[in-house]
């Protein structure tokens, strides 16, 4: 199956006197929620459905936990996450303070399984 794609004309921020280029966007064919992961994940194992979400339920609530310690949480060949931040700059180290933290966010670096996905993805215009 192929990833659909959208074009929309954009400028370059970095250069806004060039003209607007066309730039591929990807055009999602919709959501999945934890409750149908959950489903697939039991078709595929020896695992029930109930036990399977009851583990997702848990990944999720154990992998906020974590990140909030400051943890990057590794899931093998999956990836990681990890709390990334981003902040205005002071004059000197003593002049910075927390509320100069002005954006925060959680980063995935995806593992050897999702880039070799992306490696082998084919395209198709929506």
């Amino acid at each position: 199956m192929a990833i659909k794609y959208v074009l929309a004309e954009r400028l370059n921020p970095q250069k806004p006197e060039e003209p607007k280029k066309w730039y591929a966007l990807a055009k999602s064919t919709g959501d999945i929620t934890l409750r149908k992961l959950g489903e697939d994940i039991a078709q595929r194992s020896t695992v029930n459905h109930a036990d399977t979400l009851a583990v997702l339920e848990s990944l999720t609530q154990v992998l906020t936990m974590r990140l909030s310690e400051g943890l990057i949480v590794r899931f093998g060949d999956f990836g990681s996450f990890q709390v990334t931040l981003g902040s205005s700059g002071a004059e000197t180290e003593d002049d910075f303070h927390s509320s100069l933290i002005t954006r925060k966010k959680v980063t995935f670096r995806p593992g050897s399984e999702l880039k070799e996905m992306l490696n082998n993805l084919k395209f198709e215009k929506a």
